[in-house]
């Protein structure tokens, strides 16, 4: 890829803070869910949008996706030029990194945008206009395909707790809680990981606060299951959970310490 930003990228310089294998359960899930849509593509390009001071997210999104589409190539946008140039180095083959921001300066449409941490960093009100430019320039829906997905989400500093919005070309599609079970006390312990859009709505009368609750009294209900892991209690309490609330995935995603629900059922209130 050759193509650069011609103008000032859209958006401003963050903390740039990564660590290494911080994004990799946000990574296993897009390899599991969004595989088959980059095998598929002619050209199946991946953009890591805000990658940081370090090139890590980059260089591992690209091993984790070529395991599910070996044709993958991955760019890296960052809006910081020093850090473009600090990543030069480790470019390669299916790897390049480029100046840039949310006007995504890439040429054609991209399978895939991931955005981790970054909108964390901005006011609620931005995150709208954000979603709708990213979808903008994602590979449209046709035929068999859904089109390009972007996942814009938050983890803490080492990837034990995230929460991540998957978006396609038509918008938010769902929301996905991940976890290291063994860490986990109740899954309300996860709200502090909320992505921007949803982090200020954890408040009686929204959602996804309703959401957190019930999931924390399906947990506390799942109790006696401990006694075979903290694995099968969140197995037993998303099961319950699942009676009320729309979950979208399958038990096999579920072991991973996920589960992702519908964004209708999550959407802030007007």
């Amino acid at each position: 890829m050759t193509a650069r930003a011609t103008t000032r990228p859209v958006g401003t310089v963050t903390r740039g803070t990564t660590n290494p294998n911080r994004l990799r359960r946000m990574d296993r899930w897009i390899a599991a869910v969004h595989g088959a849509e980059l095998r598929r593509a002619e050209d199946p390009v991946a953009i890591d949008l805000g990658y940081g001071a370090a090139p890590w997210t980059a260089v591992e999104l690209l091993g984790r996706l070529r395991t599910a589409a070996p044709r993958t190539r991955v760019v890296g946008i960052e809006i910081e030029p020093d850090r473009v140039a600090a990543a030069r180095p480790y470019e390669r083959e299916g790897l390049a990194f480029r100046h840039g921001g949310f006007e995504i300066p890439v040429p054609g449409r991209p399978l895939l945008i991931r955005a981790a941490n970054v909108l964390r960093q901005y006011d609620e009100a931005q995150v709208a206009a954000v979603w709708e430019r990213l979808c903008a320039r994602l590979a449209p829906a046709a035929g068999v395909s859904r089109g390009g997905l972007l996942v814009e989400g938050t983890c803490d500093e080492i990837g034990r707790r995230h929460v991540w919005v998957a978006l396609g070309p038509e918008g938010p599609r769902t929301v996905t809680f991940a976890t290291r079970l063994g860490s986990l006390d109740q899954p309300s312990d996860l709200a502090e990981r909320l992505p921007k859009a949803l982090i200020h709505r954890n408040v009686p009368g929204e959602p996804v606060h309703a959401f957190l609750r019930d999931f924390d009294r399906a947990w506390a209900a799942a109790a006696p299951y401990a006694s075979y892991g903290a694995r099968q209690r969140w197995l037993r309490a998303i099961g319950d959970l699942r009676a009320d609330w729309p979950v979208t995935d399958s038990p096999s995603r579920w072991r991973q310490g996920e589960v992702t629900v519908a964004w209708t059922a999550l959407a802030p209130r007007p």
